[in-house]
C-alpha cells in the first residue's frame, strides 16, 4: 500500500475505522489487528468503487464488514480452545480513552448487539439516518427507530439496570 493512497483515502477517515474498531475489540492487540485489515481491505478494494456512493461511505462500509468478519471469525477460534484459565477482565482493564466517560460509554457500546453498535457509533459520528442505512444495508426509517432503541438501552446500561 502506498504512503499517498494511505494519506489520501484512508488517513482522512480514520476517526471512524478507529472508532468502529474498539467498538468490536476488546484488547490493543486485537484493535491493531482490526485497523490493520480494515486499511489492508479498503487498499485490496480500491478497484470495485463504482462511485455509486461518498467514497467515504464506501470506507465505513468496508470498515464494518470486516469488524463483523473478524468478531464472528474469532468468536469461532476461541469455541475451539479450552483453557484452565479464568476468564480476564479486558474491557474493564482496556482504557483506550483518557475520558473516563468515553471508556464507559464504548463499554456500554460493547454490550449492545453487533449490529446495533455499528448505528450508534456512526450516529456519534453525526453520520445522517440516510448515510447509516446505506452503509448498514437498510432503509433510513429502520434506523431512525433502531437509534432511539439503542439510545433506551445505553442509557440503561450506563444507570446499570441492565447488563
Amino acid at each position: 500500500m502506498s504512503s499517498d493512497f494511505y494519506n489520501i483515502s484512508i488517513l482522512p477517515y480514520s476517526g471512524i475505522i478507529i472508532k468502529l474498531c474498539r467498538a468490536y475489540t476488546n484488547s490493543q492487540e486485537d484493535f491493531e489487528d482490526y485497523y490493520q485489515e480494515v486499511c489492508l481491505q479498503i487498499w485490496r478494494s480500491k478497484g470495485n468503487f463504482r462511485e455509486e456512493s461518498e467514497w467515504s461511505t464506501w470506507v465505513y462500509r468496508i470498515s464494518l464488514n470486516v469488524c463483523l468478519t473478524l468478531l464472528k471469525k474469532n468468536k469461532n477460534k476461541s469455541q475451539h480452545f479450552v483453557s484452565d484459565a479464568l476468564p480476564t477482565e479486558e474491557t474493564e482493564n482496556n482504557h483506550a480513552f483518557e475520558d473516563e466517560q468515553l471508556n464507559l460509554l464504548y463499554a456500554a457500546i460493547k454490550k449492545l448487539s453487533e449490529i446495533d453498535r455499528a448505528i450508534i457509533t456512526l450516529y456519534l459520528e453525526e453520520k445522517s439516518y440516510k448515510e447509516i442505512a446505506s452503509i448498514i444495508g437498510t432503509n433510513p426509517n429502520n434506523i431512525g427507530v433502531r437509534v432511539q432503541r439503542v439510545k433506551i438501552r445505553l442509557k440503561k446500561i450506563l444507570d446499570g439496570e441492565i447488563n
